[in-house]
């Protein structure tokens, strides 16, 4: 099996991506001395291109935000369905 992959933050890869919009160069390039798969900055940067040409918002803190949404709704609908089960339950017993 491979190494898991690092998860990176979205500061980080907004960071990334100023290099290759500033200066230009290749993927490879910004990949090395970032320390990341060039395919990877390529990616964001793709992600970045298509979320707007406002440079200064960042579209990865987007994502990881729907992420943290989207996790939390389930477990409150999890949450939800235990507490309505409890009270079916206990309504009932006390019949």
């Amino acid at each position: 099996m491979g190494k898991p992959c690092p998860k990176h933050t979205a500061e980080f890869k907004q960071r990334a991506v100023q290099p290759y919009r500033e200066r230009g160069g290749a993927y490879a390039e910004i990949g090395r001395e970032l320390g990341v798969d060039p395919g990877s900055v390529s990616d964001w940067v793709k992600r970045a291109d298509a979320a707007g040409s406002d440079p200064s918002a960042n579209p990865f803190q987007v994502a990881e935000e729907n992420r943290r949404l989207k996790r939390e709704n389930e477990r409150l609908g999890r949450e939800s369905e235990m507490l309505l089960k409890a009270s079916a339950f206990f309504a009932s017993r006390q019949l």
